[in-house]
């Protein structure tokens, strides 16, 4: 992006509306209440032809440094001094308030361009307000509604005239084009040559999302990675409310790191605020490659933990356990040896899922985690060659003959892995429908432990193969 924008005002002055409107989607969450926006959400603006990066804060108010709100507006603070340029928000309908008139002051003293920017405009009453916004002193106020895309073309204008077209503009770089290898079809028959594995590409950008429970330490176990505190935390539960995602680099490799909101039981969640809240975490766990699900290891395993684990592997995600305030742990050998057992016992669906103790507040067991991260997802992406699969499978049913249905055996004739991400395999058998759960299990089992697939879910299509007298038996 060629410059930041930062989006300031006090609270529900409509910066989230503003921020969804030129990022074009509906990332940041919207309600009629107040201080909704507490973290800082980054976004890829496009408004007319400018392209940059825009900020979403929060409302800024007067309080106390310790407090949830000063916290905040520390945050917010820190976005304006990344920021090359700042929009700030008022709003036309309601007026100016002694808020406004503060906020106003502390943007002159941090020096950056400003863009004055009255919103909701398209209200009957809002000519007062925005006459009002002059007496600020930060230049003529841009008349928009940001609801309603209205004066979209006059924020662009006043954009390029605060920071000058150079900067808005910035020359552009020839993009090289790269070649694409074309994939090779894989052999269909038995009998042909045996198709290489692919590597693991250890270079691509990884995405990875950190659930849990309200209060675990997912917000302070991202700021522990990048070093900072990027992320709002306090020991009050429930901080945040947006799925925040941070870019970063671990070993040369990016890794988009997503955060999300605490996820309580279904029957506990009844506001409309947690409720959007929770659904945001739910794309990010369908947008992510691999989710690391974050206890509290003073007290593991309750019911929500365990319906968290079961929701990421139906998603198809990979998994990896953190188990977070270790440094509050006494007997740690005592207790590790514990979560191992309650692990294999209570999750027989991820068997061999990586489970790593770790302390957001002191970074102990980070690397070991990240290592769990990228092992985990390589295990994701595996495939196995044909050949493999059917010698594995004549093999299995050696030891262990499907069973006899209706005192007709089952056949199972071929198999072949159909995508990756998660493993996906096809089995060509005769009645797909009477085959029981029991030997699905045994099958998916001899998979994960031959094929070195642990923690990863594993799905199994059966097919009926083709009969080549049904279609006489029907002209019959």
């Amino acid at each position: 992006m060629s410059f930041t924008v930062a989006i300031v005002g006090r609270p529900n002055v409509g910066k989230s509306t503003l921020f969804n409107r030129l990022v074009g989607k509906k990332l940041a969450l919207v309600d009629d209440t107040p201080g909704v926006t507490r973290d800082r959400r980054p976004g890829e603006a496009k408004l007319v032809d400018l392209r940059f990066r825009v900020v979403d804060t929060a409302g800024l108010e007067e309080a106390a440094p310790e407090t949830l709100q000063g916290r905040m507006r520390a945050q917010t603070e820190a976005a304006i001094d990344e920021a090359d340029l700042s929009l700030f928000v008022v709003d036309a309908k309601f007026g100016l308030t002694p808020v406004d008139q503060a906020l106003a002051e502390m943007l002159r003293r941090h020096g950056k361009p400003v863009v004055l920017v009255a919103n909701k405009s398209e209200a009957r009453d809002s000519d007062a307000g925005f006459y009002d916004a002059f007496t600020l002193g930060l230049g003529d106020p841009t008349p928009i509604s940001a609801e309603h895309g209205q004066g979209m073309i006059d924020l662009r204008d006043a954009i390029v005239a605060a920071l000058g077209e150079e900067r808005a503009f910035p020359p552009k770089e020839d993009e090289a084009v790269t070649n694409v290898d074309v994939p090779q079809a894989a052999p269909d028959a038995e009998g042909e040559a045996e198709e290489e594995e692919p590597a693991y590409d250890e270079t691509k950008p990884l995405r990875v999302a950190i659930i849990g429970r309200p209060n675990a330490g997912k917000s302070t176990l991202i700021n522990r990675f990048l070093g900072e505190d990027r992320l709002l935390t306090g020991p009050e539960a429930g901080i945040t409310r947006d799925s925040i995602s941070v870019d970063w680099e671990w070993r040369g490799r990016t890794i988009k790191m997503f955060d999300t909101a605490g996820m309580r039981r279904k029957a506990r969640v009844q506001e409309k605020l947690e409720k959007l809240s929770v659904a945001d975490g739910l794309r990010a766990i369908r947008f992510a490659e691999t989710v690391v699900i974050v206890f509290d290891a003073t007290i593991p395993f309750e019911k929500q933990d365990l319906q968290l684990v079961d929701l990421v592997l139906r998603e198809g995600r990979a998994a990896v356990l953190a188990f977070n305030k270790w440094d509050l742990i006494e007997d740690q050998q005592a207790v590790l040896a514990e979560l191992r057992e309650k692990t294999e016992r209570l999750l027989p669906q991820a068997r061999g899922i990586r489970a790593v103790p770790i302390s957001g507040q002191t970074g102990r067991g980070l690397d070991k985690l990240m290592q769990s991260i990228i092992d985990t997802d390589r295990v994701w992406n595996r495939r196995v060659s044909t050949a493999k699969l059917n010698r594995w499978l004549e093999a299995q049913q050696i030891q262990h003959p499907p069973p006899a249905v209706s005192g007709r055996r089952l056949k199972l004739k071929y198999m072949t892995q159909v995508k990756a991400r998660p493993p996906g395999f096809m089995i060509s058998c005769t009645r797909p429908e009477a085959l029981p759960e029991s030997y699905v299990r045994y099958l998916t089992n001899g998979l994960r432990n031959d094929f070195d697939l642990p923690g990863v879910p594993i799905r199994i299509h059966f097919k009926a193969s083709e009969n080549p007298f049904e279609p006489k038996k029907k002209r019959r």
